[in-house]
């Protein structure tokens, strides 16, 4: 599984089932750290194992900058998922 920061990912176990996040970073030990901007912010990712989420092929690279310049808001993150999810219905 080819993963990025900035990709949009899926969470398929938990309770946080089926709510799509942005991956904030990645392991090397098997787990990604997400984010969406509202339950998941910034300051406090969700460590959660690669097994248990489903990626899309959606990337969004002005995100993926922004945390690579740790100059990233909350409200962006939320604002990129909340387009991707009325895009994709």
């Amino acid at each position: 599984m080819d993963l990025q920061i900035g990709q949009i990912v899926l969470s398929k176990m938990g309770r946080d089932k089926n709510r799509f996040f942005i991956i904030f970073d990645i392991t090397d030990d098997g787990y990604v750290y997400l984010i969406d901007g509202k339950l998941r912010k910034i300051k406090k990712p969700k460590k959660k194992k690669i097994k248990h989420i489903a990626p899309t092929k959606f990337v969004s690279e002005e995100i993926k900058e922004k945390i690579l310049k740790k100059k990233l808001t909350d409200a962006e993150v939320a604002k990129v998922i909340e387009e991707f999810e009325n895009r994709k219905e």
